[in-house]
């Protein structure tokens, strides 16, 4: 029988062996064993390209982490799972694995600052160009391609500009020439939206947000089709990434609540953004709520709920008030990630680089936030007090 995702959230990694609900934790280096023949035999396993399910040293894992590699590979849908440290570490194992010398990278312009930095400035000194493209155009991206364009990184949707793009046009594309493609999926994650079954070759999820919930992890995943698993175990292997155990085991733990919390940070949110939407002061909000609109009908299109992370565009010619306002808040802690139980804010606008300046114009200010697991209520009574400091 196939059980739904809200049932292996609760099912996966149990432990058989000590019949616990939750795996072991364990902590290795060295792994012991039986024979030579047995550990040459199972080196020749993995050189012909077959996937594992063991560790041979501690740089490839524990079971503690081979076990959250299944959890999130079921979730994915994907023939195998990486982890790593942190969720930009999976970012950047996708991309090395994939492109040499000579190559070209075609990236979303709405990316993530510390991808945009390793495309655009740390693999121009390996002579591979980035190129970015409007992610409002398809155009964009479509007249961009050409003979050496190896890879396409999608980030879906935009950081802290929120655009959601039409991915079977991308896919379709990318097939078309024989290039590779890969997705942050962070903010939708493996339960709103399955990337690899769509077509995508990587889908990438930073553990240190949704998954763990807690805020208390810093983990990331990088679950790949059977097309590019041999490139990505090699430099995985090579340039020994991994996550520990420690962090995986609360990883798994927060998994387990997973859909519970995005319904209502979900539901949270939607009651914030119905009542922004009432608010003068701000000009735009960078959320799927605008039927009609070519985010909202590429969401619909692709996801089958939102979470928690958007921005509100806000006009003034008063910077200052704007600063009083986030520092205002009450209920909204000012720190940079998001994902867990709490709410965050935090004024963007000085940190966003673009090619594409959609929204960075005078005098208009981004204010991105996450909407936690509080009661809405208090969340829009906090609102309401420090939005009058807005000028």
């Amino acid at each position: 029988m196939k059980y739904s995702d809200i049932t292996k959230l609760k099912h996966l990694a149990h432990d058989k062996i000590s019949r616990s609900a939750n795996p072991a934790v364990v902590r290795n280096s060295t792994v012991f064993f039986k024979t030579m023949q047995e550990l040459l035999k199972q080196e020749k396993f993995v050189k012909k390209g077959n996937k594992v399910n063991f560790y041979e040293y501690g740089r490839g894992g524990s079971q503690t982490t081979i076990a959250l590699q299944n959890f999130i590979s079921e979730l994915e849908q994907s023939y195998a799972t990486f982890l790593t440290s942190t969720g930009f570490a999976s970012v950047a194992l996708a991309i090395i694995s994939i492109c040499r010398p000579g190559d070209e990278i075609l990236v979303t312009d709405a990316v993530y600052a510390p991808t945009r930095m390793i495309t655009s400035k740390f693999l121009k000194e390996f002579k591979i160009k980035a190129h970015f493209y409007n992610p409002d155009e398809f155009k964009s991206l479509q007249n961009k391609v050409n003979k050496k364009t190896k890879m396409i990184f999608v980030e879906n949707p935009g950081s802290n500009t929120f655009e959601f793009q039409d991915l079977n046009k991308i896919i379709k594309l990318a097939k078309k020439r024989k290039i590779i493609t890969a997705i942050d999926n962070t903010w939708g994650t493996p339960f709103l939206i399955k990337p690899l079954k769509l077509g995508f070759d990587m889908s990438i999820s930073s553990g240190t947000k949704y998954f763990s919930g807690h805020s208390d992890v810093m983990l990331g995943s990088l679950s790949v089709n059977k097309r590019v698993y041999e490139k990505v175990r090699v430099c995985n292997k090579l340039l020994g990434y991994r996550a520990s155990p420690d962090d995986a085991y609360l990883v798994l733990r927060g998994l387990r609540t997973l859909d519970i919390r995005l319904k209502k940070h979900e539901e949270n949110t939607k009651k914030i953004v119905n009542f922004l939407k009432k608010e003068k002061k701000i000009k735009e909000i960078l959320y799927p709520h605008k039927k009609g609109s070519l985010n909202y009908e590429n969401w619909k299109k692709y996801y089958s709920g939102a979470t928690g992370l958007f921005s509100i565009l806000i006009y003034s010619k008063n910077k200052n008030s704007i600063l009083k306002f986030v520092n205002s808040l009450k209920l909204f802690g000012i720190g940079q990630s998001w994902g867990g139980f709490e709410s965050l804010v935090l004024y963007q606008t000085q940190s966003i680089q673009r090619v594409y300046k959609k929204y960075i114009r005078p005098n208009h200010h981004i204010v991105r936030f996450h909407i936690g697991l509080e009661d809405p209520n208090d969340l829009i009574f906090d609102l309401k007090q420090a939005l009058k400091k807005i000028k």
